[in-house]
């Protein structure tokens, strides 16, 4: 689920970057979060469950 949002935050970042470099405060946020989301499903992923 983490991977998934953080895959789409990233491409919409690539297309932000690339397409519209006006908006470039809301694009890094965006990065920001996808790099976020993949830590934390790094991390939340190594947790065992016993």
């Amino acid at each position: 689920m983490f991977l998934t949002i953080a895959l789409v935050l990233l491409v919409l970042w690539a297309l932000g970057f690339f397409v519209f470099p006006i908006g470039g405060g809301l694009i890094h946020i965006l990065l920001v979060i996808a790099i976020i989301a993949v830590i934390w499903h790094f991390v939340s992923g190594r947790r065992s469950s016993v």
